[in-house]
């Protein structure tokens, strides 16, 4: 597990800057913001939400750049789905609230992680690391945290690759470091995390033990299934070689060698 950067908080933190009251400290005190504070708060929330779409951008724009490459290049893409979501004002609020975090941009970029993020879906548990290894070796990506739920499950059974990178968003008159969040799953974990959310949404905190522990259990059969179909899918790869789209080609006359040839390297938009 890796460490949260402390320069990151660093950057967005000016101590020079004037402290806005926490949420929590507002309403215990009953002094609320006045309009002009709201509205120059909503204007800066709306710019910096944004730089954190941007971002989004940034990084579902390199991830299909990758899955374009294994579709075209390669025999085997080890990216199934990718989805991304943006934090609403309302969940900000909400967490700053809960969090006491200060209302202020240098607090909120400087406390909430998890304002953008994007999620990939992968065949299998070692694409999950692969995948890892391609975003963070580029060059413009800086790890600032990684949580291995998959080495470390959570003990309600939860397992996934957490990342918060830095992604630089080049504006009109300025770049901006924005933090991204990258979930990285295989198929059978993102299906019973989102079941999981949804039973405990609908219940809350007070899911019954018997149903805690059939999650549990649901995980562990996830997980079974995760390493089964990676042992068959190795051994599939194993028996058939790694086959060159190319091959056959000398046993063919030029025209249908060239049409071969044009069908290998079509990289029109397929879906």
């Amino acid at each position: 597990m890796v460490a949260r950067n402390p320069a990151y908080r660093e950057a967005v933190t000016d101590s020079h800057a004037p402290q806005a009251p926490t949420v929590a400290a507002l309403t215990a005190s009953g002094s609320l913001p006045n309009a002009a504070q709201v509205r120059r708060l909503m204007h800066d929330l709306r710019r910096m939400l944004l730089s954190y779409k941007f971002g989004i951008d940034e990084v579902m724009t390199k991830i299909s750049i990758l899955r374009e490459e294994f579709r075209q290049i390669h025999d085997y893409n080890p990216i199934e789905h990718v989805g991304s979501r943006l934090k609403t004002f309302e969940s900000i609020l909400a967490k700053a609230r809960r969090k006491d975090i200060p209302l202020t941009m240098q607090g909120i970029r400087g406390e909430m992680f998890d304002i953008a993020g994007v999620r990939v879906t992968c065949s299998f548990v070692s694409d999950i690391y692969r995948v890892r290894d391609m975003i963070i070796g580029q060059g413009d990506v800086t790890l600032v945290e990684e949580r291995d739920y998959i080495a470390h499950p959570k003990p309600s059974g939860y397992k996934s690759l957490h990342l918060i990178v830095r992604i630089p968003v080049y504006l009109s008159d300025r770049v901006e470091d924005v933090l991204v969040e990258i979930q990285l799953r295989t198929i059978a974990m993102d299906f019973w995390a989102s079941l999981e959310h949804k039973i405990f949404y609908k219940l809350g905190q007070t899911v019954p033990k018997h149903l805690s522990d059939s999650l549990k259990l649901a995980a562990d059969v996830a997980w079974s299934l995760d390493t089964s179909m990676e042992r068959i899918h190795e051994e599939v790869r194993t028996i058939a070689g790694d086959a060159d789209p190319l091959d056959g080609l000398d046993a063919m006359g030029p025209e249908e060698m060239l049409a071969a040839f044009i069908r290998t390297v079509d990289v029109s938009d397929q879906g």
